[in-house]
């Protein structure tokens, strides 16, 4: 008698059928692993966007923030500069630098 692998059902020898079966699950193994490989790589990539979307968010505002308090130390400064117009005989404070004539009128 033969070995059982070697027995034919209509062509097909059982050595056909189990390294098919074998060959399949090593496949099917190897895709499940490179989609699960695949799926932490874009999870991880998601969330870096998201933090960085984030920080980036918090830069803008800041720089919107910072942007409309100098709008507003301008306007300030030209507004003053139209009220009250310098003069040689006044007693106010003079300096070049508008941003050091905001902090001495808030004093």
């Amino acid at each position: 008698m033969t070995a059982i692998e070697n027995h034919q059902i209509k062509g097909i020898t059982i050595k056909n059928v189990v390294v098919t079966i074998i060959s399949t699950a090593s496949i099917v193994a190897s895709v499940v692993t490179s989609y699960f490989g695949l799926k932490t790589d874009i999870q991880t990539t998601r969330s870096a966007q998201e933090t960085e979307a984030r920080i980036t968010n918090i830069r803008i505002k800041i720089l919107e923030d910072q942007a409309a308090l100098l709008q507003k130390e301008v306007n300030e400064i030209e507004f003053s500069g139209k009220v009250n117009p310098p003069s040689s005989n006044s007693s106010s404070v003079k300096t070049a630098d508008p941003a050091m004539l905001s902090t001495i009128e808030k004093r």
